[in-house]
Protein backbone atom coordinates (compact mmCIF):
# COMPACT_ATOMS: atom_id res chain seq x y z
CA UNK A 1 0.00 0.00 0.00
CA UNK A 2 1.74 3.37 -1.47
CA UNK A 3 4.87 1.42 -1.28
CA UNK A 4 4.66 0.65 2.15
CA UNK A 5 3.98 -2.66 4.12
CA UNK A 6 1.16 -2.49 6.61
CA UNK A 7 1.18 -5.02 9.41
CA UNK A 8 -1.57 -6.01 11.51
CA UNK A 9 -1.08 -6.98 14.85
CA UNK A 10 -4.13 -7.74 17.82
CA UNK A 11 -6.41 -5.43 17.31
CA UNK A 12 -3.98 -2.40 15.46
CA UNK A 13 -3.69 -1.30 11.91
CA UNK A 14 -0.19 0.28 11.27
CA UNK A 15 3.02 0.72 9.47
CA UNK A 16 6.45 0.96 11.41
CA UNK A 17 9.47 2.23 9.30
CA UNK A 18 12.53 3.47 9.56
CA UNK A 19 14.98 3.43 12.36
CA UNK A 20 15.36 5.18 15.47
CA UNK A 21 14.74 5.00 19.35
CA UNK A 22 11.61 8.03 19.16
CA UNK A 23 9.08 6.81 16.78
CA UNK A 24 6.59 9.60 15.36
CA UNK A 25 3.63 8.28 15.42
CA UNK A 26 0.84 9.62 12.53
CA UNK A 27 -2.82 10.54 13.64
CA UNK A 28 -5.18 10.89 11.02
CA UNK A 29 -8.71 12.82 11.00
CA UNK A 30 -12.34 12.07 10.92
CA UNK A 31 -12.08 11.22 6.68
CA UNK A 32 -8.30 10.93 6.88
CA UNK A 33 -6.22 7.95 5.53
CA UNK A 34 -2.99 6.46 4.82
CA UNK A 35 -2.64 8.63 1.32
CA UNK A 36 -3.01 12.15 3.55
CA UNK A 37 0.54 10.90 5.37
CA UNK A 38 2.11 8.81 2.32
CA UNK A 39 4.21 11.61 1.14
CA UNK A 40 5.63 12.99 4.78
CA UNK A 41 6.23 9.78 5.63
CA UNK A 42 8.83 9.10 2.51
CA UNK A 43 10.12 12.27 3.52
CA UNK A 44 10.54 11.31 7.48
CA UNK A 45 11.63 7.88 6.97
CA UNK A 46 15.25 8.73 5.57
CA UNK A 47 16.12 10.15 8.86
CA UNK A 48 13.63 8.93 11.89
CA UNK A 49 11.26 6.18 12.82
CA UNK A 50 7.84 6.89 11.78
CA UNK A 51 4.49 4.56 12.52
CA UNK A 52 1.08 5.55 10.82
CA UNK A 53 -1.49 4.47 13.03
CA UNK A 54 -5.05 3.39 11.43
CA UNK A 55 -7.81 4.73 13.65
CA UNK A 56 -11.10 2.32 13.72
CA UNK A 57 -13.34 5.30 13.23
CA UNK A 58 -15.80 3.56 11.56
CA UNK A 59 -14.66 -0.17 12.33
CA UNK A 60 -15.05 0.58 16.15
CA UNK A 61 -18.52 0.33 18.12
CA UNK A 62 -21.09 2.95 18.85
CA UNK A 63 -20.44 3.35 22.10
CA UNK A 64 -16.43 3.82 21.47
CA UNK A 65 -17.49 6.38 18.87
CA UNK A 66 -15.59 9.20 20.30
CA UNK A 67 -12.54 10.62 21.27
CA UNK A 68 -11.93 8.86 24.51
CA UNK A 69 -12.59 5.74 22.94
CA UNK A 70 -9.91 6.61 20.22
CA UNK A 71 -7.38 7.96 23.58
CA UNK A 72 -7.59 4.63 24.83
CA UNK A 73 -7.12 3.07 21.53
CA UNK A 74 -3.51 4.86 20.62
CA UNK A 75 -3.21 4.05 24.47
CA UNK A 76 -3.69 0.48 24.14
CA UNK A 77 -1.83 0.32 20.58
CA UNK A 78 0.97 2.05 22.66
CA UNK A 79 1.35 -0.13 25.25
CA UNK A 80 1.36 -2.75 23.00
CA UNK A 81 4.26 -2.43 21.11
CA UNK A 82 6.21 -0.79 23.97
CA UNK A 83 7.17 2.54 22.17
CA UNK A 84 8.93 4.87 24.52
CA UNK A 85 10.02 8.77 24.01
CA UNK A 86 7.31 9.54 21.12
CA UNK A 87 6.52 12.15 18.98
CA UNK A 88 3.29 12.25 18.38
CA UNK A 89 1.52 14.29 15.05
CA UNK A 90 -2.45 14.98 14.40
CA UNK A 91 -4.02 16.53 11.69
CA UNK A 92 -7.62 17.47 12.97
CA UNK A 93 -9.30 15.21 14.90
CA UNK A 94 -6.39 13.14 15.17
CA UNK A 95 -4.76 16.29 16.67
CA UNK A 96 -7.69 16.30 19.17
CA UNK A 97 -6.41 13.01 20.16
CA UNK A 98 -3.32 13.34 20.40
CA UNK A 99 -3.37 16.59 22.51
CA UNK A 100 -5.73 14.64 25.02
CA UNK A 101 -3.60 11.80 25.38
CA UNK A 102 -0.35 14.07 25.65
CA UNK A 103 -2.85 15.64 29.04
CA UNK A 104 -3.34 11.47 29.70
CA UNK A 105 0.42 10.22 29.80
CA UNK A 106 2.64 13.49 29.32
CA UNK A 107 5.27 11.69 30.49
CA UNK A 108 5.85 8.98 27.25
CA UNK A 109 5.84 12.17 24.79
CA UNK A 110 8.92 14.02 23.91
CA UNK A 111 6.97 16.63 21.15
CA UNK A 112 3.59 16.86 20.49
CA UNK A 113 2.56 18.21 16.63
CA UNK A 114 -0.66 19.04 15.45
CA UNK A 115 -2.14 20.95 12.40
CA UNK A 116 -5.79 21.82 12.05
CA UNK A 117 -6.46 20.40 14.94
CA UNK A 118 -9.89 20.47 17.01
CA UNK A 119 -10.34 21.41 20.54
CA UNK A 120 -10.88 24.77 20.55
CA UNK A 121 -12.91 25.33 17.18
CA UNK A 122 -13.76 23.62 13.86
CA UNK A 123 -15.80 24.22 10.87
CA UNK A 124 -16.85 20.86 9.41
CA UNK A 125 -19.88 18.97 7.77
CA UNK A 126 -22.07 19.74 11.14
CA UNK A 127 -23.59 17.25 13.28
CA UNK A 128 -26.22 15.93 10.76
CA UNK A 129 -25.49 14.88 7.05
CA UNK A 130 -28.32 15.51 5.03
CA UNK A 131 -27.41 15.47 1.69
CA UNK A 132 -25.21 12.09 1.82
CA UNK A 133 -26.65 10.14 -1.29
CA UNK A 134 -25.49 13.90 -2.98
CA UNK A 135 -21.87 13.13 -4.79
CA UNK A 136 -21.63 16.56 -6.03
CA UNK A 137 -21.94 17.38 -2.43
CA UNK A 138 -19.70 15.69 -1.06
CA UNK A 139 -16.92 16.35 -3.86
CA UNK A 140 -17.36 20.38 -2.84
CA UNK A 141 -17.01 19.74 1.21
CA UNK A 142 -13.75 18.12 0.45
CA UNK A 143 -12.49 20.61 -2.27
CA UNK A 144 -12.79 23.15 0.47
CA UNK A 145 -10.67 21.82 3.11
CA UNK A 146 -8.09 22.48 0.27
CA UNK A 147 -6.23 26.19 -0.82
CA UNK A 148 -6.15 23.52 -3.63
CA UNK A 149 -9.60 21.89 -4.91
CA UNK A 150 -7.38 19.89 -6.95
CA UNK A 151 -5.92 17.97 -3.60
CA UNK A 152 -9.49 16.53 -3.56
CA UNK A 153 -8.97 14.26 -6.28
CA UNK A 154 -11.72 11.87 -7.96
CA UNK A 155 -10.13 8.88 -5.86
CA UNK A 156 -10.35 10.81 -2.40
CA UNK A 157 -13.86 12.01 -3.21
CA UNK A 158 -14.62 8.36 -3.84
CA UNK A 159 -13.18 7.26 -0.99
CA UNK A 160 -15.47 9.42 1.06
CA UNK A 161 -19.02 9.12 -0.64
CA UNK A 162 -18.01 5.39 -0.20
CA UNK A 163 -17.90 5.57 3.61
CA UNK A 164 -20.76 8.14 4.14
CA UNK A 165 -22.76 5.81 2.25
CA UNK A 166 -23.33 3.27 4.85
CA UNK A 167 -25.64 4.40 7.38
CA UNK A 168 -23.51 2.76 10.24
CA UNK A 169 -21.13 4.51 9.80
CA UNK A 170 -22.33 7.72 8.87
CA UNK A 171 -23.39 7.43 12.73
CA UNK A 172 -20.22 7.15 13.88
CA UNK A 173 -19.30 9.71 11.77
CA UNK A 174 -21.51 12.22 13.50
CA UNK A 175 -20.89 10.82 17.48
CA UNK A 176 -17.17 11.55 16.26
CA UNK A 177 -18.01 15.09 15.07
CA UNK A 178 -20.49 15.51 18.36
CA UNK A 179 -17.20 14.12 20.39
CA UNK A 180 -14.94 16.48 19.29
CA UNK A 181 -16.95 20.03 18.98
CA UNK A 182 -18.52 19.41 22.97
CA UNK A 183 -14.28 18.36 24.09
CA UNK A 184 -13.62 22.37 24.08
CA UNK A 185 -10.02 21.72 26.10
CA UNK A 186 -9.07 25.22 26.38
CA UNK A 187 -8.49 25.13 29.72
CA UNK A 188 -6.53 22.34 30.22
CA UNK A 189 -4.11 23.13 27.36
CA UNK A 190 -1.65 25.12 29.71
CA UNK A 191 -0.82 21.52 31.70
CA UNK A 192 1.05 21.05 28.06
CA UNK A 193 4.74 21.19 29.13
CA UNK A 194 6.34 19.24 25.85
CA UNK A 195 7.52 20.89 23.29
CA UNK A 196 5.05 21.63 21.11
CA UNK A 197 5.13 22.36 17.68
CA UNK A 198 2.22 24.31 15.27
CA UNK A 199 1.68 23.82 11.32
CA UNK A 200 -1.23 25.55 9.69
CA UNK A 201 -2.43 26.33 6.41
CA UNK A 202 -2.93 30.18 6.05
CA UNK A 203 -6.21 29.64 4.28
CA UNK A 204 -7.75 26.60 6.52
CA UNK A 205 -11.31 27.27 6.14
CA UNK A 206 -12.28 24.13 9.00
CA UNK A 207 -10.01 25.13 11.61
CA UNK A 208 -8.99 28.79 10.54
CA UNK A 209 -5.49 31.00 11.19
CA UNK A 210 -7.03 32.16 14.63
CA UNK A 211 -7.50 28.70 16.37
CA UNK A 212 -3.41 28.55 15.78
CA UNK A 213 -2.98 31.49 16.92
CA UNK A 214 -5.34 30.66 20.14
CA UNK A 215 -3.58 26.82 20.49
CA UNK A 216 0.00 29.02 20.72
CA UNK A 217 -1.38 31.15 23.05
CA UNK A 218 -2.76 28.20 25.28
CA UNK A 219 -0.46 25.86 25.11
CA UNK A 220 3.10 28.00 26.81
CA UNK A 221 5.82 25.81 25.58
CA UNK A 222 4.64 26.50 21.57
CA UNK A 223 5.98 27.69 18.47
CA UNK A 224 3.61 28.55 15.51
CA UNK A 225 4.20 28.09 11.52
CA UNK A 226 2.04 29.40 9.20
CA UNK A 227 1.98 27.92 5.63
CA UNK A 228 1.09 30.43 2.44
CA UNK A 229 -1.72 28.95 0.06
CA UNK A 230 -2.83 26.15 2.00
CA UNK A 231 -5.53 24.35 3.58
CA UNK A 232 -6.86 21.97 6.38
CA UNK A 233 -4.36 19.78 5.86
CA UNK A 234 -1.04 20.86 5.07
CA UNK A 235 1.56 17.84 5.20
CA UNK A 236 -0.71 16.80 1.72
CA UNK A 237 -0.66 20.01 0.18
CA UNK A 238 2.68 21.44 0.72
CA UNK A 239 4.92 18.50 1.91
CA UNK A 240 7.75 19.65 1.24
CA UNK A 241 7.40 22.78 3.39
CA UNK A 242 6.00 20.81 5.88
CA UNK A 243 8.38 18.36 6.29
CA UNK A 244 11.75 20.57 6.90
CA UNK A 245 9.45 22.83 9.35
CA UNK A 246 8.89 19.51 11.50
CA UNK A 247 12.25 18.04 10.70
CA UNK A 248 14.09 21.37 11.62
CA UNK A 249 11.66 21.10 14.99
CA UNK A 250 12.64 17.52 15.79
CA UNK A 251 16.60 17.93 15.66
CA UNK A 252 16.22 21.00 18.18
CA UNK A 253 13.62 18.71 20.67
CA UNK A 254 16.05 15.58 19.78
CA UNK A 255 19.09 17.09 20.79
CA UNK A 256 17.68 17.55 24.35
CA UNK A 257 18.57 14.34 26.99
CA UNK A 258 15.52 12.13 26.12
CA UNK A 259 12.44 11.78 28.81
CA UNK A 260 11.98 8.88 30.87
CA UNK A 261 8.84 6.89 30.13
CA UNK A 262 7.11 5.36 32.88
Amino acid sequence: MNGFDVKQEDKFEFIDIGKGDEPIILLHGLFGALSNFTTLMHKLVEKHRVIFLKLPLVETDIKTANLLGMQNFLGDFIEFKGYKNIHLLGNSLGGHIALNYTLFKQQKIRSLTLTGSSGLFENGMGETYPRTKDYDYIRKKAEDTFYDPKIATKELVDEIFGTISVRSNVQKIISFARSAMQDHIGDRLHQIKVPTLLIWGDNDAVTPPFVAQEFHKLIKNSELNFIPQCGHAPMMESPDIFSKIYDDFLKRVIVNKPITSV
